[in-house]
């Protein structure tokens, strides 16, 4: 059986930077990659047989953990009848219709393949609907790898982008203005300046490709103020968020309705599988009713559907998951701040429902600023700490962990102690 350093060693021959995704390089962290066998539960097992206690999740997905037995049935069962149809079937109206019962301002919703396209799509609609072309986005939000998000700030607050990847011209980034998140400021002056000209306003109500940072009170409803107020629409990217943090997601939990909305991750059940929704005469632009075209042959693919539909069913019939997901997630943090504070390490750790992050920092992170300020370095070493250990953490600062319902309080526990160990290690 090979090593996870000589699997790495082939993949790097034939795969860029021997990864589909850069993240899993763990060029963040140092060290080699995990390569993975089996995932049951809340625990994954690598190539060479050691398990972990999982805190990825999939980068989101499994809320209710690895292989959960009826998203594996009914994927079963879909795949079976055919892997693709290229054709309409019913199970994808049945999770649109799950969708929009959840989620009331989608009123229509249009299934894609993964949270990139998603974006793309619900921005290109967003600008055929208003007829205009800028758009804003705040720094430290990831929204995929769309060209005209991958966008960096100027040199002030408030200025058009530059491009922030290879392969972006500077025509497309010249229309995307970026804005530092949670400052109602910068939003205000922004639209007083180009208002005329913007199409939409898209940001993750909670942020994750950051680490986990919060909205402050207020920012949410007065960005989608702001932007209606011009004629432009408010795009909530929920990809991350959505049934994660709540049922309805956090225009749920903060009661903020977008125009538009993105899903992803959980309405897949681990398959590649996001959507787009909003009001019907906003999404009946869309192709083939209106001018705005998109397309996909596996756009609802159907063993995509069946695995999405397994989990929001279980997810809407058992509501007190959510509930759990709480005090799992509330005694896992209130575990590592005690953790860090008996080791002597500054960290501030931020959380929504099953999200968190902590931060090697003091504190507070309200935006991307503040989270750069992160000993990143210190991390790395608690990071390989704690692999060590047998837990499985994102490989980045700047990344959100996930608790999923398949974790039990010994697994919070068991994750208490080896970061406890971790902190003291890695406090030098």
């Amino acid at each position: 059986m090979a090593t996870n350093h000589e699997a790495f060693d082939e993949a790097r021959q034939f795969i860029p930077g021997g990864v589909n995704s850069p993240v899993r390089a763990f060029r963040a962290v140092g060290g080699t990659p995990v390569f993975f066998a089996s995932g049951f539960g809340c625990k994954v097992t690598d190539i060479e047989g050691r398990e972990y206690i999982d805190y990825v999740g999939s980068w989101g997905p499994h809320i209710l953990g690895h292989a959960q037995e009826k998203i594996v049935n009914a994927i079963a069962r879909a795949a079976r009848a055919s892997t693709s149809f290229g054709a309409p079937t019913v199970s994808e109206t049945a999770l649109a219709k799950a969708i929009i019962e959840d989620y009331p301002n989608c009123e229509r919703v249009r299934l894609t393949n993964s949270g990139t396209e998603a974006v793309m799509s619900a921005l290109r609609l967003a600008r055929g609907f208003t007829h205009r072309s800028k758009i804003v986005k705040f720094a430290g939000c990831y929204h995929g790898h769309v060209d005209s998000l991958l966008v960096a700030a100027g040199s002030g607050a408030l200025t058009f982008g530059s491009p922030d990847s290879g392969g972006v011209t500077p025509a497309v980034a010249q229309d995307t203005i970026v804005l530092p998140y949670n400052d109602v400021d910068a939003v205000e002056r922004a639209f007083a300046q180009w208002g005329a000209e913007i199409a939409c306003t898209i940001l993750e109500p909670v942020a994750g490709n950051m680490g986990v940072v919060l909205p402050v009170r207020g920012f949410l409803e007065s960005v989608a103020a702001i932007t209606r107020e011009s004629g432009a629409l408010f795009i909530m990217d929920e990809v991350m968020t959505g049934y994660r943090v709540a049922l309805g997601g956090a225009q749920q939990l903060f009661n903020v309705l977008p125009d538009l909305t993105v899903l992803g991750k959980i309405i897949g059940g681990g398959m590649p599988l996001a959507a787009f929704g909003g009001r019907a005469e906003i999404m009946d632009q869309l192709a083939p009713l209106g001018p705005v075209y998109q397309a996909g042959t596996l756009s609802g693919n159907p063993v995509a559907v069946s695995a999405g539909l397994a989990a929001l069913t279980q997810l809407r019939s058992h509501r007190e998951i959510y509930a759990r997901l709480e005090v799992l997630s509330a005694r896992l943090a209130a575990g590592l701040s005690d953790a860090a504070e008996a080791a002597g390490v500054p960290i501030y750790l931020a959380r929504c429902g099953s999200m968190l992050t902590p931060f090697f920092q003091q504190g507070p992170v309200r935006n991307l600023d503040h989270a750069k300020k992160s000993d990143t370095a210190r991390f790395s070493r608690f990071h390989a700490a704690m692999l060590k250990r047998g837990v499985y953490l994102p490989p980045s600062q700047f990344e959100a962990w996930f608790v999923s319902n398949a974790h039990t309080f010994k697994d919070i526990d068991a994750t208490v102690d080896a970061a406890r160990e971790s902190l003291v290690e890695c406090a030098a």
